[in-house]
């Protein structure tokens, strides 16, 4: 968090409560909206927002920062590697990934459902039938669009 200091700290106890916002703000672990370049017009208490890129008024100089509102104006804190917020008006999470932010991406190594790994590491790839004794065209259509598909997902190498 970065803040204006006096000599000897005088009256500790509005530093410790404007401290004490900005944790319960970054504790909730959500901000309002992407990040944007201005701050708005009307903030409310306990609001927080990503700034950035070539931000303007209040928060020149804050690129990439999470922006806090507080009683006692705005508050900045660095992001730090692999710090995740929840962005509320589009339920998508932002993640602080190698110096920048990252928008609706989920990376996990598996998924599972209950007690079932549905998606894991991505498979080798899978040639498109062809040749055979006996072909069946109606049967290679849907074979040939389903490994599109799990190629297309990722699920597949191409």
């Amino acid at each position: 968090m970065s803040r204006s200091t006096n000599a000897g700290q005088a009256q500790k106890e509005i530093w410790h409560n404007e401290s004490l916002a900005v944790l319960d703000v970054l504790v909730a672990g959500a901000v309002e909206e992407p990040p944007r370049v201005a701050p708005p017009g009307s903030p409310v208490a306990g609001a927080c927002y990503i700034v950035a890129a070539s931000p303007t008024g209040a928060w020149v100089g804050h690129a990439g920062q999470v922006a806090a509102y507080t009683a006692g104006g705005w508050r900045y804190v660095l992001p730090v590697e692999g710090m995740r917020l929840l962005v509320k008006s589009t339920a998508v999470t932002a993640a602080y990934r190698a110096g920048a932010w990252e928008l609706g991406v989920a990376r996990v190594a598996t998924v599972t459902v209950g007690t079932n790994q549905v998606v894991g590491a991505r498979g080798a790839a899978v040639a498109d039938p062809a040749g055979g004794g006996a072909i069946d065209a109606q049967a290679r259509a849907p074979i040939v669009a389903i490994l599109g598909a799990l190629r297309t997902h990722g699920l597949i190498a191409p």
